[in-house]
């Protein structure tokens, strides 16, 4: 009998590494996740996956692990323990937002937490495979389409911790010959996805307003324009880059670009109201520094890795409302309808 691959998943509590962890298990794997201790449980996206792989079973093939990207002592003697073949570095504060509040705190963990995570992988002397999650917010204001030779001008302290930790890995690859990849990631979304995030902001404010729980939704830059995609097919696009036989860096995306006002329109459109009567522009949700206009360039992941997305932006919004409306006590057969917004 085969030895199961033995991954090790950083930032396994959230939206991605959920979907990927699920997907490795489907795949046979032994997963093993690092969580933060907190006050607060934060567990709900895993929950099914721990009830589902008991880890006091003999034999359990999902595990978690306390962990910190800023503690480099307790990351070395996680990889040591573990002995993975394959790590997902998915942990990070991840809001643009919060990052020009906690300028410090983001680059430590999303930047210095991925130089700890390599230099415990240099340490272990294993020939483990690492993949970095690098993010569209990286390219800022370089104009559009982006891909892996795009310049990267970054507008948010999330931004630049997240270059450094792109170039860092990009480093160990050269200067160690490790088999390090980053996946360049454009927006995704799915009903996992943080409820700061605009997307869910919508999704939730909709069903909100059905459920006569509000009237209004604040909404900042109706005009910025994203690449949005489904997180399920991006964690597969992640899988796909660790199986390769060479490392390499690679651009997710769908290539198809919207505005928020588009997806507003979209998502009160599906239940059918008007956006007009409910959003309302709060200058207060702006950043201090936009990014007004990214749309991303797949080709060389669909040549090279065989990836396309699978879900389109309107089911994805669809399945969102769905999920929100449940929530909100609602049925949402009752209220949803065909989608007829277009992308630019």
């Amino acid at each position: 009998m085969a030895v199961a691959q033995r991954a090790l998943i950083t930032g396994i509590t959230g939206q991605d590494g959920s979907y990927l962890a699920e997907l490795l298990l489907e795949k046979g794997y032994e997963v093993h996740g690092v969580v933060r201790r907190s006050s607060s449980m934060n567990r709900s996206r895993i929950d099914h996956l721990e009830h589902a792989h008991p880890e006091h079973l003999e034999g359990a093939r999902f595990t978690l692990h306390y962990g910190d990207m800023t503690d480099s002592g307790g990351l070395n003697r996680l990889v040591m323990t573990v002995e993975p073949d394959e790590i997902y570095n998915l942990a990070a504060q991840s809001q643009v937002h919060i990052s020009f509040d906690q300028p410090e705190y983001t680059g430590n963990t999303d930047g210095l937490g991925t130089t700890r995570l390599l230099e415990a992988i240099r340490a272990t002397g294993r020939s483990t495979r690492f993949y970095q999650a690098s993010t569209s917010e990286m390219f800022g204001t370089t104009p559009p389409p982006q891909n892996e030779q795009t310049p990267f001008h970054p507008r948010s302290p999330y931004g630049v911790a997240k270059v450094y930790a792109h170039w860092m890995t990009v480093n160990y690859r050269e200067a160690y010959g490790m088999f390090a990849c980053s996946g360049i990631l454009f927006n995704h979304e799915s009903p996992r996805r943080g409820e700061n995030f605009v997307t869910r902001k919508v999704t939730r404010g909709v069903a909100a307003i059905i459920a006569k729980r509000s009237t209004r939704l604040r909404l900042g830059n109706l005009d910025a324009k994203r690449d949005w995609g489904h997180a399920k097919d991006y964690v597969e696009a992640m899988w796909m880059m660790l199986q390769q036989d060479k490392p390499d860096d690679y651009v997710i995306a769908t290539g198809v670009q919207w505005t928020i006002r588009q997806l507003v329109e979209l998502a009160f459109g599906l239940v059918g109201l008007d956006w007009e009567d409910h959003v309302e522009v709060d200058k207060a949700y702006f950043r201090p520094a936009e990014v007004p206009d990214l749309r991303g360039d797949p080709s060389k992941a669909r040549a090279r890795l065989g990836w396309r997305p699978k879900i389109t932006f309107q089911e994805m919004i669809r399945e969102m409302l769905q999920y929100d409306l449940a929530a909100a006590g609602l049925k949402p057969e009752s209220y949803l309808r065909a989608p007829s917004a277009k992308a630019s």
